[in-house]
């Protein structure tokens, strides 16, 4: 669980990236997969910051057996 507050649609995508990979590092190796792969994909990374620079938000979720994790970014306003 956490929360980042930013303005930056790239500093959003850095923040799941790291949530990502902390999670995928306390999954089983099955479960870990699919977390891995997302950090390794550069064109869904470019949808993703595409999207939160469109102002829609952006969803990602691993799980395991028993979990699931739902990582969200999406925009709350502009820049002050």
């Amino acid at each position: 669980m956490g929360r980042y507050d930013t303005t930056s649609p790239r500093l959003a995508l850095r923040w799941l990236q790291e949530r990502t990979r902390h999670i995928a590092d306390q999954l089983d190796a099955a479960y870990a997969q699919p977390g891995l792969h997302w950090l390794t994909d550069e064109a869904e990374h470019e949808r993703a910051l595409a999207y939160m620079t469109a102002g829609t938000g952006y969803q990602l979720t691993l799980y395991d057996e028993n979990t699931r994790y739902v990582l969200v970014a999406y925009p709350t306003g502009l820049p002050s």
